[in-house]
């Protein structure tokens, strides 16, 4: 009998916990969501500009809207890659 219920806890335990790291999860995706929204919003305002003015002197127009828009996929991933470093460090440091 106590070796049921000290696997239902044990059970209980573990899924709590999974339940606690999905919550933590999604609350990371959310604020990163935003952040990357953001970030790509930004970029495009900025690439606007960029497209609207005169070119710098030696940059092809394609080069510099070619670095723009990496510049913009670079800081619209950057909020997802490091919320899953933390998380995964979270989880590492749990284990």
């Amino acid at each position: 009998m106590e070796t049921n219920q000290a696997s239902s806890t044990a059970s209980t335990g573990r899924f709590r916990r999974t339940v606690d790291d999905l919550i933590v999860a999604e609350m990371f995706l959310v604020q990163a969501t935003i952040e990357s929204a953001t970030a790509i919003v930004d970029g495009l305002s900025s690439l606007g500009r960029q497209i609207t003015t005169p070119d710098e002197a030696g940059l092809a127009p394609a080069d510099s809207v070619g670095q723009a828009l990496q510049r913009i996929a670079d800081n619209a991933m950057e909020p997802y890659s490091s919320r899953y470093r933390y998380l995964r460090g979270l989880k590492a440091s749990e284990d």
